[in-house]
């Protein structure tokens, strides 16, 4: 079964966007075509959207499937004409919280995402700086201000964990590669030796390892099984000497090994 779904709103489309894909996700026998639509924010762009929705409708012999988080009501009214079936994630969640608070919401467009109304936006960018700034052991002194340092061979996934925690909780993650030179006479380097309390290890399926190094040098030692399962038995029977935390990020998302580090060491999200 194949069909369409629309993520509308009048600011980013983060909102509709994340909790759309969620709901989606739990239904794996259904081919969804997926559609973000930001910043329709006049009825001129309501009623070209309505045209693309009635079009996949009549594509797919189904309605559309629309999760909107559209404040403007003028908007609302024309995007309710088309041949979808809408969610409205504000209205669903807006008003029995009013009801309980008391209070009525103040219906703003982008209040989630915007730069004025968000103290954490300046945290969130420092976090990306720092860990593009120590990645894959860069700047070592820095050590002492961050979070989490993630340690591992190379190519485990390191970089785009520290990214996405800097992104989504505002984590200043650092990461130090455990590369072929260090494996003859494994230990733990001394740079980050006196910051082993932060420190936590991702490891990686031999196999896995091979296919991604491939990729970047192929047929080559660096990118050999044999070279790949040395460097994580190695690397493994390190993060056990040292009692160092460690998880395997072959089966997981980045956004699963993130969460499952944050529990783990017990590090707070800066961005709440």
């Amino acid at each position: 079964m194949k069909r369409s779904a629309f993520f509308i709103s009048d600011g980013t489309g983060i909102t509709a966007e994340a909790l759309g894909q969620s709901l989606l996700a739990q239904f794996e026998n259904i081919a969804f075509s997926k559609f973000t639509r930001p910043y329709i924010d006049s009825v001129e762009k309501a009623r070209a959207m309505v045209q693309q929705i009635n079009a996949a409708a009549v594509n797919d012999g189904a309605r559309p499937i629309i999760f909107d988080t559209v404040v403007n009501q003028d908007i609302r009214d024309i995007l309710a004409e088309s041949d979808g079936f809408m969610i409205d994630i504000f209205s669903s969640f807006l008003a029995p919280l009013e009801q309980e608070l008391t209070s009525h919401s103040s219906y703003s467009v982008g209040k989630s995402h915007s730069i004025n109304s968000n103290s954490n936006y300046m945290e969130r960018i420092d976090a990306v700086n720092f860990a593009l700034d120590n990645d894959d052991g860069a700047r070592t002194h820095y050590y002492n201000k961050a979070d989490l340092i993630l340690v591992g061979v190379s190519r485990c996934g390191k970089t785009p964990t520290c990214l996405y925690m800097a992104l989504q909780y505002g984590i200043r993650a650092a990461n130090y590669p455990l590369t072929e030179d260090d494996m003859e006479h494994l230990q733990l380097p001394a740079a980050l030796k006196a910051f082993k309390h932060k420190l936590f290890g991702l490891t990686i399926d031999p196999d896995r390892l091979t296919a991604i190094r491939n990729e970047r040098k192929p047929n080559s030692r660096y990118a050999s099984f044999a070279q790949c399962e040395f460097e994580v038995r190695e690397v493994e029977n390190l993060f056990r000497r040292e009692n160092i935390p460690h998880i395997n990020s072959t089966h997981f998302s980045v956004e699963e090994i993130s969460a499952k580090i944050l529990v783990e060491k017990g590090v707070e999200r800066r961005l709440k």
